[in-house]
């Protein structure tokens, strides 16, 4: 359970940072991810999902 609300925080701080620091940029990109057909941002979202992944094996390969 500390794993999952360690990620969730990260999350929250990562974006927050982002809206924080180039408001107008997170808004653009939020334009140009309505503006894609759904099987594009499916693919978007299963590269992020993969390279989340090789992230956290990677960092658990490192703890070890």
């Amino acid at each position: 359970m500390i794993w999952v609300l360690l990620g969730l925080g990260l999350v929250l701080v990562i974006e927050g940072l982002a809206l924080a620091l180039a408001p107008s940029r997170i808004k653009a990109v939020l334009e140009f991810l309505a503006a894609l057909p759904p099987d594009r941002a499916r693919l978007i979202g299963l590269a992020a999902m993969a390279l989340g992944t090789a992230f956290l094996w990677l960092a658990f390969g490192l703890m070890a």
